[in-house]
């Protein structure tokens, strides 16, 4: 497909939903999806962050959203795959949030939505790229949708308007120091 068959038109400034992703090896994914939510929610945008992986923890961002209006966050995870090791039941919970991500797109009833870290789960093979791939294509015209998580798959960063790659350079998890509270949760 040409670039010119798939550029998007915005006639008079009219809205034109975006299809964006997050993704690489760096820190920082969600943090940019959020940074785009508080900017929408200043001007009075619908958000859902539906989240893959990320479950019962007590996190910032949860308690942030509750104080902005029409912020809605879903964890629909249970940990980090990587710790589970339960094919079966990840694949499982990543078709549940698929579900939810689906039926977000159709009720058509926020202005931005985000699936945290989808492109994980469809990398670890949990969630298959083509029914993405179909629902992204038939979302409304004025809908953005971001998608953050690692392995971006080449077809959704074909498919994408706007594709971000964070690269790591240095981490502090490198130097023994884990996870910290209102920086990475």
């Amino acid at each position: 497909m040409s670039d010119e068959s798939k550029a998007k038109k915005n006639p008079q400034g009219k809205r034109v939903g975006l299809i964006m992703v997050h993704t690489g090896n760096g820190k920082g994914k969600t943090t940019a999806a959020m940074g785009t939510a508080f900017r929408a929610a200043g001007v009075g945008f619908r958000i859902k962050m539906i989240q893959f992986i990320k479950g019962s923890w007590d996190y910032g961002e949860l308690h942030s959203a509750k104080k902005l209006e029409h912020f809605e966050i879903i964890p629909m995870g249970e940990g980090f795959t990587w710790e589970t090791k339960n094919r079966e039941r990840d694949t499982a919970v990543a078709a549940r949030a698929w579900d939810a991500c689906r039926e977000a797109i159709e009720k058509n009833e926020h202005d931005l939505l985000i699936f945290d870290e989808i492109n994980n789960v469809i990398a670890y093979g949990y969630l298959d790229i083509k029914p993405v791939i179909e629902a992204l294509k038939k979302k409304p015209a004025d809908m953005h949708i971001i998608l953050t998580g690692r392995d971006a798959h080449p077809d959704l960063i074909d498919i994408a308007d706007l594709v971000t790659e964070m690269r790591e350079i240095k981490h502090p998890f490198h130097r023994g120091i884990y996870a910290q509270r209102g920086i990475e949760y």
